[in-house]
C-alpha cells in the first residue's frame, strides 16, 4: 500500500486537487438547495470556549454523540469512536502502559508515551498539564455524552500545546431518575462491569458512574486492571446561576508493557513480549483523584461569567526495560483555575461578542529514579522536584461585518516557567529555571452563503514547550537539556461546511502549517524504551480533510471521513550530521479513510460496521523503515427491549473483522530496530445492559 504523491515536495497537490474537486461538487449540490431550511438536529458544543452550533463555528470541528461512544462498544479507548473524525490519527490502543498516541494534523505525532501537543478538556477541567503533557487513562467512557475535536488555528485560544483540542462532556442527570448496569466479556481476558445512576431532584441534577476493567491482552505481558468512580453534580441557584462539581478517582494498579518488537520478532511471533520487558517487569501503576468546580452566572441579557477551579493528585510508578535508572516514581499535584467573561451586544448596529479570560495552572512533581532490579526498586539514582506554572491571558472578538460575514480576531499571551530543584547532589547540583513566553494571535473570516452553506478562512500562531520528561538530559543527571527549545507553528486553514438537503452534512478543509524547531524523539541503546528529544530546524505540513454524514432513509446512517497529509522536514540536520531535509516526518500516514454504516430498526434491533484504512508510514527520520498500511474493520450487533420502566440490551461485537496483520502502534526512531507493536487478531466480545427508569409509565 503505497504513498500517493510522496515523491516530491509538491506531491500532495494532485490528490488534494482531486479531492477538493469532489468537495466543490458537494458544495454546488448544497447551494442548489440553499433556499431550503435544513431540519437536521442542531449540535451545540463549547469547543471554542463558548456555546455555539457546530454549523456556525468557522473552524474544522468534529463531534461524536453518546450512542457512538457507548453503544455496543468495549469502551477501551477514545479511538473506538473518534476514528470517524478526519485529521485525527490514533495509535497505542492495546498497550495500556503507553496510553494512546493522538495526533491532530501532526501535533502529538512525536509522543511515544502519553499525549503531547493537544489540549484535553473534560467538563471544563484540563487533563493537559501546564508543561503540555496529557493523559486520557482517567476518562470514564461509560458516562461520556459528547466528544468534540477542534482542529487547526481556532485551538490556539487554549495556549501551550494546543495544536488541537479534544473536549469531553459527561452525561447529565435526566429529569426522571434511572439506574443502569452493564457487563461485558471477550477474548484475551477482557471483562468490564459498569454501574451508573442519575436524575434530578429539585434544583440538583446528578450522575454517578462506577466501572471496573480487567484484560490480559493480546500479547504477553500486556495485562491491565482499572477501577474508576466518576460523577457530575450540578446545582441551579436560579435560571441565571449554577455550580457544577465534577470528580473522578482512578485506580490502575496493573498496566504491563509488552514493549516494541523488531520486524523479525513480529514475523516470528507477534504475540510475544520483548524478552527484556518480562525480565524487568516493564509496566506502570497509577492512582489519581480529580476534583473540579465550575460556576456559571448570567448578568442580564449581555453578560456571562464563568469561574473554574480544579485539583488533581496523581501517584505514578513506572518500570522500564533496563537496570540503571529504569524505575521511576512520581508524586504529582496539579491545581489551577480560570475566569472567562463574555459580553454580547450590538456594536455599530452589528452583532458583536467579546470574550476575555485568564488561565492559571501549577504542576508540582516529585520525580525519583531507581535501579530496576528485575522489577524491584533498587538504589536511588535521581531525585528532583519539578515545578511548572503557566499563566495565560486571552481576548477574542466576533464581529458581524454584514448579515453574512463574520470577523473573528483574538490573541493569547502565555508565560510558562520551569523550576527544577535537584535533591540528588552526589553527582552535582542540576537545579535550574527556564521561563518561556509567547504571544499567539489568531484571525478568521466566515461567510454564511445560506443557512446550509458556510465558507471560512483562519490563520494563527501557536507554540509548544517541551514537557518535563522531554527536557530530560541525555548526558545523564538531572536538570534541563540545554539544547531543546519550544516549537512554534503558523497555521493556515480554508474550509467549507454545509448540509445536503434535509438529511446530510459535509465538511472540507485544506490546511498548511509552518513549524519551527519541531520536537523529535530518539532513543539510546543504553536506555531502551526511554525517549530523549531534539529540535529539527523547520518542517511543513500540508493536508486535506473531508467528512460526510447522511441518513438516506429513517434509521440508516452513513459516514465517511478522509484525510490526506504530507508532513516533511524542510531543514533538519541532527547532532551526528545526518541530513534529513526533505524527508517525511515519521508516524504520519499520507492517507486515512474511514467509513461507517449504522442501522437502527424500529423493533429495537441495530447493527453497525466500520472500516479504517491507514496508509503505510515511516517510523524513522531517515525514511528507511516503514510500517505497512492496513484495513481494520469491526462490527457490532444489538437489540433494545423495553417494557414500562425496564429495558434490556444485549450486544455482540467483532474486532478486526478481516483478521488483518498490522501494527497498532509504532515507536519513532526506536533503538535497535524495535519499532513495532502488533495489533490483536480477530476477536469477539459481548455483553448485556440493564436499565430501570423510575419515572416511566408502566
Amino acid at each position: 500500500m503505497g504513498r500517493l504523491g510522496s515523491d516530491g515536495r509538491n506531491g500532495w497537490l494532485q490528490p488534494a486537487v482531486l479531492s477538493v474537486a469532489g468537495a466543490v461538487s458537494l458544495v454546488l449540490g448544497a447551494a442548489a438547495n440553499a433556499a431550503q431550511s435544513p431540519v437536521l438536529s442542531e449540535v451545540i458544543v463549547t469547543a471554542t470556549r463558548i456555546e455555539k452550533s457546530v454549523a456556525d463555528i468557522p473552524a474544522a470541528i468534529g463531534v461524536v454523540d453518546q450512542a457512538t461512544i457507548q453503544e455496543a462498544r468495549q469502551q477501551l479507548g477514545l479511538d473506538e469512536s473518534l476514528a470517524r473524525i478526519p485529521g485525527l490519527f490514533m495509535q497505542n490502543r492495546f498497550n495500556f502502559a503507553q496510553d494512546l498516541r493522538v495526533s491532530i494534523r501532526g501535533f502529538g505525532a512525536r509522543a511515544n508515551f502519553g499525549i503531547r501537543g493537544i489540549k484535553i478538556i473534560v467538563d471544563g477541567i484540563p487533563e493537559t498539564l501546564p508543561d503540555g503533557q496529557g493523559q486520557v487513562d482517567n476518562i470514564d467512557l461509560s458516562s461520556v455524552r459528547q466528544i468534540a475535536v477542534l482542529r487547526g488555528p481556532a485551538s490556539a485560544l487554549y495556549g501551550n500545546a494546543s495544536g488541537g483540542a479534544i473536549i469531553v462532556t459527561s452525561e447529565t442527570g435526566p429529569r426522571e431518575p434511572f439506574i443502569e448496569a452493564r457487563a461485558s466479556i471477550g477474548e484475551f481476558g477482557y471483562a468490564k462491569n459498569q454501574l451508573k445512576a442519575g436524575g434530578q431532584q429539585g434544583a440538583l441534577d446528578y450522575m454517578v458512574s462506577v466501572s471496573d476493567l480487567t484484560i490480559d491482552g493480546y500479547r504477553d505481558n500486556s495485562e491491565a486492571e482499572s477501577t474508576q468512580v466518576s460523577g457530575r453534580l450540578r446545582y441551579a441557584f436560579d435560571p441565571t446561576a449554577s455550580l457544577t462539581l465534577v470528580f473522578n478517582s482512578t485506580d490502575q494498579p496493573v498496566s504491563n508493557d509488552p514493549g516494541q518488537l523488531t520486524a523479525a520478532q513480529v514475523a516470528q511471533n507477534p504475540r510475544q513480549a520483548r524478552p527484556q520487558n518480562i525480565t524487568f517487569a516493564a509496566g506502570e501503576a497509577l492512582d489519581q483523584q480529580r476534583l473540579g468546580l465550575v460556576f456559571n452566572k448570567q448578568f442580564g441579557e449581555h453578560h456571562d461569567l464563568q469561574l473554574r477551579n480544579y485539583y488533581v493528585w496523581r501517584d505514578f510508578e513506572s518500570r522500564l526495560a533496563f537496570a540503571a535508572g529504569g524505575a521511576v516514581t512520581i508524586g504529582r499535584s496539579f491545581v489551577g483555575g480560570g475566569a472567562q467573561y463574555t459580553y454580547s451586544n450590538a456594536l455599530a448596529g452589528r452583532d458583536n461578542r467579546l470574550m476575555v479570560g485568564i488561565d492559571y495552572d501549577n504542576q508540582d512533581d516529585r520525580r525519583r529514579r531507581y535501579a530496576n532490579n528485575n522489577g524491584i526498586l533498587g538504589a536511588l539514582s535521581f531525585d528532583q522536584n519539578e515545578n511548572v506554572t503557566s499563566l495565560g491571558l486571552f481576548v477574542q472578538d466576533e464581529f458581524q461585518l454584514t448579515e453574512a460575514l463574520e470577523l473573528t480576531l483574538g490573541v493569547r499571551h502565555d508565560k510558562v516557567e520551569f523550576d527544577v530543584s535537584d535533591r540528588f547532589l552526589s553527582d552535582g547540583n542540576d537545579s535550574g529555571k527556564r521561563s518561556l513566553t509567547e504571544t499567539s494571535p489568531t484571525a478568521g473570516l466566515s461567510w454564511a452563503v445560506s443557512p446550509g452553506l458556510r465558507f471560512y478562512a483562519n490563520v494563527s500562531t501557536a507554540f509548544e514547550t517541551p514537557t518535563t520528561t522531554e527536557f530530560a538530559n541525555p548526558n545523564g543527571g538531572g536538570g534541563f537539556n540545554p539544547d531543546v527549545d519550544p516549537q512554534t507553528a503558523t497555521n493556515y486553514e480554508l474550509g467549507v461546511k454545509g448540509v445536503l438537503g434535509a438529511s446530510g452534512r459535509y465538511e472540507a478543509a485544506v490546511f498548511h502549517v509552518d513549524v519551527e524547531n519541531e520536537l523529535i524523539p530518539y532513543q539510546l541503546i543504553s536506555s531502551p524504551g526511554r525517549d530523549f528529544f531534539r529540535n529539527a530546524g523547520s518542517s511543513t505540513r500540508d493536508g486535506l480533510e473531508l467528512s460526510l454524514g447522511v441518513q438516506p432513509i429513517e434509521g440508516l446512517d452513513l459516514s465517511l471521513a478522509y484525510t490526506y497529509s504530507r508532513f516533511r522536514f524542510d531543514r533538519f540536520v541532527d547532532a551526528s550530521g545526518n541530513d534529513f531535509s526533505g524527508k517525511d516526518l515519521p508516524s504520519a500516514p499520507a492517507h486515512i479513510l474511514q467509513g461507517e454504516v449504522t442501522y437502527n430498526h424500529p423493533s429495537g434491533f441495530y447493527v453497525a460496521t466500520d472500516a479504517l484504512y491507514v496508509d503505510s508510514l515511516y517510523v524513522d527520520n531517515a525514511n528507511t523503515v516503514t510500517s505497512d498500511g492496513y484495513v481494520a474493520a469491526n462490527a457490532r450487533v444489538g437489540y433494545h427491549y423495553s417494557s414500562g420502566g425496564f429495558s434490556l440490551s444485549p450486544f455482540v461485537g467483532l474486532n478486526n473483522l478481516l483478521d488483518e496483520d498490522y501494527n497498532s502502534s509504532v515507536t519513532i526512531n526506536g533503538a535497535g530496530g524495535r519499532y513495532f507493536e502488533p495489533a490483536p487478531k480477530r476477536n469477539v466480545y459481548g455483553g448485556i445492559e440493564l436499565r430501570y427508569d423510575f419515572g416511566a409509565t408502566p
